[in-house]
């Protein structure tokens, strides 16, 4: 069954993951709309700046959640870069700083009232501009809008004590926010650049084992068929002319094509015979590739015959191509060979990644069932707890012996 987690984020990879940074994001706003709520209840300001507050604070709330969800997809390359909002979300800053000054110099609101005021507001104000503009650009604005609010605050009577708690505060979150609104927007890019990686991995490894057959086709059959063309070629012309030479020809492209057949059928075995070892060392060699750590305890593997080998070499390949072709951002696969004192050897292959149950679709595993059924074994797959798809294979040891 899913977690909460799980049905929240959607499936595995780039896409939960930035789902989870925009959910920071908005709780970031949502953070300081209850600060504002907090600051009217225990203030001494009135109904009236209280009201005003409240007002300027929700705009500053709501030009925020935009702000921020719009840098973010322009930071992704998703969107155009949001100067307008970065604008009006700076005037927004200056607009509920300037009300505090008016309400300091009225007497409507005193230097403990302003103190939190001013931090708040500047502290999360610094996030979304960092992510929206470059990152020179960024510093400029947020050190110029906290520059100015400081400053305007200092000449609207905040000093001392208050003043100091205010700059001390400004130099601490200020930064702070920036920076993480910044590393959160390249996390996000950098987690997608990665599964674009893996996915390229995965397609190269699969056209490398093309290449590497394609190959070999070719050098087992170009140079026969070139022969097979000129004795043709030279048979029809001796044909022609009445020579017995013709038959002798016609014989020599026949053995070609006989031996032609036999290259072409050791090449082809070689390809769908599974030796455990090799497949174990593929397996590993192409997962890794993609990135994904693959770790093997191969156990008994060396005694088992031929048969059993192969068998158990297929389960493993057959493995590694569904994690290469269905499991979703996977990072980790166990594979281990085992002697049960049941009387039995155990493969067993376990990866993460696996969200669904396509991993365990289509015809490869019934016709892995169909291979082990010779020998008497049987074959299991099923998805786990937290993403886990394990395959296991069983075949009885005196099969094996």
């Amino acid at each position: 069954m899913e977690t909460w987690v799980e049905r929240f984020g959607g499936s595995d990879g780039p896409e939960r993951y930035r789902r989870y940074t925009l959910s920071t994001i908005i709780f970031v706003a949502a953070t300081e709309a209850a600060l504002w709520a907090l600051w009217i209840t225990i203030s001494d300001a009135g109904t009236l700046p209280s009201a005003l507050v409240a007002a300027l604070g929700a705009v500053h709330v709501g030009v925020q959640g935009l702000l921020s969800r719009a840098a973010l997809r322009h930071y992704l390359g998703a969107g155009p870069r949001p100067v307008r909002l970065v604008a009006l979300y700076a005037a927004a800053t200056v607009a509920v700083a300037a009300l505090g000054c008016v309400l300091l110099v009225a007497g409507r609101m005193g230097d403990r009232d302003l103190v939190p005021y001013v931090i708040w507001l500047l502290m999360f104000y610094a996030g979304p501009p960092m992510l929206a503009l470059p990152l020179r650009d960024g510093a400029v604005v947020v050190g110029a809008v906290s520059v100015a609010v400081l400053g305007a605050a200092a000449a609207s009577g905040l000093s001392g004590e208050g003043l100091a708690v205010a700059v001390g505060a400004t130099l601490l979150m200020v930064p702070f926010m920036a920076t993480t609104m910044r590393v959160s927007g390249w996390s996000v890019r950098l987690i997608e650049e990665l599964a674009k990686a893996r996915a390229t991995q995965a397609r190269l490894a699969v056209a490398e084992e093309r290449l590497r057959f394609g190959r070999d086709l070719h050098d087992v059959l170009g140079r026969n068929l070139a022969v097979v063309a000129l004795k043709s070629e030279l048979a029809v012309q001796l044909a022609r002319r009445g020579s017995d030479n013709a038959e002798e020809q016609m014989l020599e492209v026949q053995r070609i094509a006989q031996e032609s057949q036999r290259e072409i059928r050791a090449v082809v075995r070689g390809y769908r015979t599974a030796d455990l070892h090799s497949e174990l060392a593929g397996a590993r060699s192409v997962l890794e590739a993609a990135g994904i750590d693959c770790r093997i305890e191969n156990g008994p593997a060396a005694r088992l015959p031929e048969e059993t080998q192969t068998a158990l070499g297929w389960v493993v390949r057959e493995g590694t191509t569904n994690i290469l072709r269905h499991a979703q951002g996977a990072s980790r696969c166990e594979v281990s060979v085992r002697a049960r004192v049941s009387g039995s050897v155990e493969l067993v292959m376990e990866n993460d990644g696996a969200k669904n149950a396509s991993q365990a679709d289509g015809s490869g595993l019934p016709g892995l069932r169909e291979r082990l059924a010779g020998l008497d074994g049987t074959l299991s797959a099923e998805r786990r707890e937290e993403g886990v798809f394990r395959l296991r294979a069983e075949i009885p040891w005196k099969a094996a012996a």
